[in-house]
């Protein structure tokens, strides 16, 4: 058998039935068949007899078998069959991003939430020391679902020979397809993917928001650090998948669950016929939805939008004054040279108009008076005042701080905060669901650190962010450490209590304890109102050789 003679309607390896060709890269074929031993839906990667990418392919293989991230599309199997070597990988049905771009730009919300589902994959991805190598537009699919797949770990690069990659490549990789989204143009020299280059000016890439209306301030950072040589403002590059997923977790928040519109982008595409079943190739759309002029602007921003871009609510419509007035009939014209007789009702009309102004006048009389006792009244109260200012308190304030209610404010998720450039981006972030899950047995932990209590002397702390939902007066946070000696703060976002801040710099503490033992209650001055809380770790506990934080729970309440 050769890469020829398999063709649709073939049994390969007596167990997968071809059906259609998806693509051709560099004389290797991609196949749609089906496995007739489980009776599901796989795509073959297929290399002719004696193909010098072979190796390579059974290499690549191995490496994304061992990938345990859900979103990365599994291989199933790799082998070689009567001198044809064939790679079986899982199938997905969806549409790639590339085709999505192909209708234009993505909303902010969805652009940001896409790069983080996949960054989080890379980042774990990464921690194995291994690298996808091929990240684009036409490996990011979109399932019907509104889930994101990647597709061709390692096995795409052996395909296309271009290297297993760097983990950094995958990075500049993201940057790019994050930039893509939120403009509908490629980030490159010449066009990709179906899309235009990105504009450029004196030899420097547009920022995403130079080149749309409408791209959230935050993502445009996000996208500079990635892509920027070096990035706008002196700001820190982000280098690792890591640092990548908690940048856009601290703007999206750490919800998996994909944005309404994401789901809706998909239900349109299937209605116009442009969603394919396949995750790789598919024919041109024919009619793709149709673009909103309008730009969407994420939840998330919609306050700090309406603020910043002078929108204020419709105000009543008033009929004219013409429109109002009772209107007098006109009598007709006087005969015989007689005066004319006037109306029945018009003496009526202005003895009605003669009351109303007489009742005005009164009530302005009444009003008159009532003020000048108020006067009379006031100063003589000031005066006593005056002569017996030691025995008189002053008057209590008009609207006195809110009090607690005591009640418990859900946490509805939570993320690690290792903020670059002192930290790596991460905490242990599989263990943050464990300080809130009611559970004491449970716990998160820091890094081990030497030396020093204060992390080393490396950073000037990390802690856990966590999502309230919605605005909540937040009157008190109870943390349920380990060890003695543990510094702590409780901090909220500086600027929008919606946003959870990327940087340090981006939070103000509100409570603060020093030396905690087993459990630490940080108490704000009053009440604060806000979606995000951080608890934030200065100085942590002797753990053996080293130093290290542990928390059992933390819990907040109204």
């Amino acid at each position: 058998m050769s890469n020829q003679t398999v063709s649709p309607g073939a049994l390969l390896a007596g167990r997968y039935r071809i059906a259609e060709l998806l693509a051709e890269i560099d004389g290797a074929r991609v196949w749609r068949a089906v496995d007739e031993v489980l009776s599901r839906a796989v795509v073959v990667d297929v290399l002719p007899v004696g193909d010098p990418r072979t190796n390579q392919l059974f290499d690549a293989a191995r490496r994304a078998a061992a990938a345990a991230d859900p979103r990365f599309l599994r291989v199933l199997d790799c082998d070689m069959h009567e001198g044809v070597t064939y790679c079986v990988r899982e199938w997905a049905g969806g549409r790639p991003l590339e085709r999505m771009l192909s209708a234009g730009p993505l909303t902010g919300q969805q652009a940001g939430w896409l790069a983080r589902e996949v960054s989080e994959a890379l980042e774990n991805l990464h921690r194995t020391g291994h690298s996808h190598g091929s990240i684009s537009p036409s490996t990011v699919v979109v399932t019907d679902a509104g889930a994101i797949k990647v597709v061709g770990l390692a096995t795409e690069a052996a395909l296309r020979s271009t290297g297993p990659g760097s983990p950094e490549e995958d990075v500049r990789a993201l940057g790019e397809l994050l930039y893509a989204s939120l403009t509908g143009r490629w980030p490159g020299p010449a066009p990709a993917w179906g899309l235009q280059p990105a504009p450029v000016e004196h030899g420097r890439l547009l920022s995403p928001r130079q080149v749309r209306a409408g791209v959230p301030r935050s993502l445009d950072d996000i996208s500079d650090r990635l892509l920027g040589d070096p990035p706008r403002h002196h700001s820190v590059p982000i280098t690792s998948a890591a640092g990548l997923s908690a940048a856009l977790s601290g703007v999206i928040g750490s919800s998996h669950e994909p944005p309404s519109q994401m789901d809706e982008t998909v239900a349109v595409a299937r209605q116009n016929g442009s969603v394919d079943d396949a995750t790789q190739i598919a024919p041109p759309i024919q009619a793709p939805p149709a673009l909103d002029p309008t730009p969407q602007i994420p939840e998330y921003q919609q306050s700090a939008y309406a603020e910043n871009n002078g929108r204020v609510p419709a105000q009543p419509a008033y009929a004219a004054a013409a429109e109002t007035r009772p209107v007098r009939r006109q009598a007709p014209p006087p005969q015989n040279g007689g005066r004319r007789k006037p109306p029945a009702d018009e003496p009526k009309q202005r003895g009605s108009w003669g009351g109303r102004i007489l009742i005005l006048l009164a009530v302005l009389a009444l009003l008159s008076v009532v003020a000048m006792a108020q006067f009379l009244v006031k100063g003589a109260i000031n005066k006593d005042q005056g002569n017996d200012s030691k025995t008189n308190p002053p008057p209590a304030a008009s609207s006195p701080p809110p009090s607690a209610s005591g009640a418990p404010a859900k946490i509805v998720a939570a993320k690690d905060f290792d903020p670059e450039p002192q930290g790596n981006g991460e905490e242990h972030p599989k263990d943050v669901g464990k300080t809130y899950d009611g559970d004491a047995s449970t716990t998160w932990t820091t890094m081990s650190y030497k030396n020093k209590p204060n992390f080393g002397g490396s950073k000037d702390g990390v802690g856990i962010i966590y999502d309230l939902g919605a605005l909540t007066d937040v009157s008190k946070v109870t943390v349920t450490l380990v060890g003695d000696g543990t510094s702590l703060e409780l901090m909220v976002p500086k600027a929008d209590p919606n946003v959870s801040a990327p940087a340090v710099s981006g939070w103000k503490s509100v409570a603060s304890l020093g030396d905690q033992g087993e459990q630490a209650v940080l108490t704000p001055a009053a009440p604060v109102k806000t979606r995000y809380v951080l608890v934030w770790l200065t100085k942590i506990p002797k753990d053996g050789t080293g130093y290290r934080g542990e928390i059992a729970e933390v819990s907040v309440q109204k």
